[in-house]
């Protein structure tokens, strides 16, 4: 029967052999092998309504709702969308499982424009398991050290940097992926960076079909039986991923609900420029995107190569349209208002026409059902003021792909496999979705949106007193981002209560629980024992964790450290030797005081979620943590004081322009 053309299910007296579900175990077997045995009408139905494929057919409920049968071809996964997180998907299944057949079906040619172009580090680390990163390298990207911004309590720049300014060392490009780049960050034009992944995939034998248009989903239940292309043509497998963005495809089809916070309802306007000036040069290639409080809004300026820029503005979506502004009019009012933006900009040229999109932040009830997993921004999406989008993406992807090979290996159970990665995948989501409220709510620099942002901490329930936004913001605990580390919302947990402090109108900070302390007693009274994920090489291994009341500690990483730690003592000065000394024995001078301060933001995230009491005994020393210590979050004007320190000898190259 032609591709399209719809066979209705029909009782019939007669019995047939019956033709075996599929069962794909190499690239190049596709057809079911013959079997004896004999079938009937019943069986047919009753294997309709499980939704299984059988002899190039795949059954399941059309747009109206009555069982159809319709030929189908037969992939192992099939992938909607190409974009970073469908090509991380892809890559890594090909990486792991050659024998997998996968196919990512993309409804546009690429190249094609893109917005969201600002990495965090992670990303990078996804990059080279995927053996895509000396491509990306070779595009020569800026390199991301971090962001400036204008935001808090008042209009002083600050600065967030991956990794301390002062240290970085100009080096040729390419470079690998190895030294300071592993903590640093790519800023991408996404029309090539899209691209190289892409084709990366396919350099891996993941089949890439473009331009194919999804039209419909067909599923049986919560089982995804095959997917009907614009003209008729039926794609099945035994796995699905939805990574077409914010189409949601799958979402839409199989009625799957979710949460938009009324209040972080924004719309963003955006161009790009030819050869503005940067705001920062950084070695060799380095930079930071800048970041600029509006009364109304705010803008970006992130650098995509040595002379394209993009520049854009995000503002809720009420205040548009209250506005009567046409979103050129409103752009070009921010970029007149922007003046340290507008100065970047005086010899640069403007691409046109402007572009806008909606920026609703949300996040789906469910991102994994019996066959089908969403990733990226079809399970949800994050306020870009944190530049969280790209990573959820390529970690979501990369998630799924390890779900799906361990699902096909059956060594775990599904029902755990699937749950986890519901969990992780929404959490995430929703933690970064906590830091933008907060990131809204206290912004003082916002002077036309008081009540907006009144209204946002209220849907949110947010106190934006230190400790009590402090306490709202670490809901979900720490794992949810890093496995083992003191993580939340991209932010390691010293850095996210400095943020709280600077943004603070008084100053005071959220403290540290285990300052002033120097006794901690290990707490697990009540706690269960379970196990977590942990995702490596291919493999989700099972690893020991404990739970009690909501709360995870998992016995991995650096949670794993501070816990061995607790075991031998718990008299501050032992535990800060031992943790000294693991540190001195595993890491390079160079690495060690990143690590031993992990560490202690591990004990510290064990205090707060009252795995770890801590107290004094006042005969010994206090335990003295200090906040304000930083290279990674400080106003501009100490970041460029911190590199003048430097000996001119080991001083990387440093230009402002701001």
């Amino acid at each position: 029967m032609p591709a399209g053309i719809v066979e209705p299910v029909r009782t019939s007296p007669f019995r047939t052999p019956r033709p075996p579900p599929f069962s794909h175990s190499s690239a190049t077997s596709l057809l079911p092998e013959p079997i004896s045995g004999l079938w009937t009408a019943e069986d047919e139905l009753r294997s309709i309504n499980l939704g299984e494929c059988s002899n190039g057919r795949v059954a399941g409920r059309g747009q109206s709702g009555d069982i159809v049968v319709e030929r189908a071809q037969l992939y192992d996964v099939v992938i909607v969308g190409g974009g970073p997180a469908g090509s991380t998907a892809a890559t890594l299944l090909r990486k792991y499982r050659p024998d997998l057949r996968v196919v990512i079906l993309e409804k546009e040619v690429f190249p094609r424009e893109h917005i969201g172009e600002s990495h965090l580090p992670a990303i990078s680390a996804i990059l080279d398991e995927m053996g895509v990163w000396d491509k990306v390298e070779a595009a020569n990207f800026p390199i991301k050290l971090g962001a400036s911004f204008t935001w808090g309590a008042n209009s002083e720049r600050w600065d967030i940097d991956f990794y301390p300014v002062e240290k970085f060392r100009d080096e040729p490009r390419p470079a690998k992926f190895v030294g300071q780049r592993r903590h640093t960050a790519f800023q991408v034009d996404r029309s090539i960076y899209d691209k190289i992944l892409l084709d990366h995939a396919a350099s891996m034998g993941a089949e890439v079909r473009q331009p194919v248009k999804v039209q419909h989903v067909l599923h049986e239940g919560d089982r995804i039986t095959g997917l009907r292309l614009e003209g008729g043509e039926v794609i099945s497998g035994r796995h699905y991923i939805d990574a077409s963005g914010t189409v949601a495809l799958f979402r839409r089809d199989l009625g799957i609900g979710g949460t938009i916070p009324e209040e972080l309802k924004n719309i963003a306007v955006w161009d790009y420029f030819q050869n503005a000036e940067w705001a920062v040069h950084i070695g060799v290639g380095g930079t930071r995107i800048q970041v600029r409080s509006l009364p109304y809004g705010w803008i970006w300026f992130i650098p995509l190569g040595p002379t394209r820029t993009s520049v854009g503005l995000v503002c809720p979506a009420k205040y548009y349209i209250q506005s009567g502004k046409t979103p050129e009019q409103l752009y070009e009012q921010a970029l007149i208002d922007q003046k340290e933006i507008a100065a970047l900009l005086v010899k640069a040229t403007r691409e046109g026409p402007v572009r806008s999109c909606k920026d609703w932040s949300n996040v789906s009830d469910r991102a994994a059902g019996e066959n089908w997993f969403l990733v990226g921004e079809a399970a949800g999406f994050a306020d870009p003021i944190l530049s969280a989008g790209m990573t959820l993406a390529h970690s979501s992807a990369r998630d799924a792909a390890y779900t799906i090979m361990e699902l096909d290996r059956g060594e775990h159970d599904p029902a755990w496999l699937r749950s986890r990665f519901d969990e992780r995948t929404r959490l995430g989501i929703q933690q970064h979705i906590r830091f933008g409220q907060y990131w809204y709510s206290a912004n003082s620099c916002f002077t036309d949106l008081q009540e907006h942002c009144r209204s946002i901490a209220r849907e949110a329930g947010l106190n934006l007193m230190p400790i009590d936004a402090w306490r709202w913001l670490s809901q979900g605990g720490f794992s949810a981002d890093l496995i083992g580390q003191a993580v939340v919302g991209s932010f390691d947990l010293a850095s996210a209560k400095q943020v709280v402090q600077r943004f603070d109108k008084a100053g005071r900070s959220p403290g540290m629980i285990i300052d002033g302390k120097n006794t901690f007693k290990l707490n697990l009274r009540g706690a269960t024992e379970s196990v977590i994920g942990d995702l490596r090489d291919g493999r989700i291994n099972r690893v020991p964790c404990l739970v009690r009341r909501g709360a995870q500690l998992p016995l991995v990483g650096n949670f794993a450290v501070v816990v061995d730690a607790l075991k031998v003592s718990s008299d501050a000065a032992e535990i800060v030797s031992y943790l000294r000394n693991y540190v001195n024995l595993k890491y390079a001078p160079i690495h060690r005081k990143h690590h031993f301060d992990a560490l202690i933001q591990a004990l510290e995230a064990l205090a707060q979620d009252g795995w770890v009491e801590a107290g004094v005994n006042r005969k010994k020393p206090l335990m003295n943590v200090n906040l304000t210590d930083s290279r990674h979050i400080r106003s501009s004007s100490q970041s460029e004081e911190a590199i003048a320190k430097v000996d001119p000898a080991e001083r990387p190259t440093y230009k402002s322009n701001i």
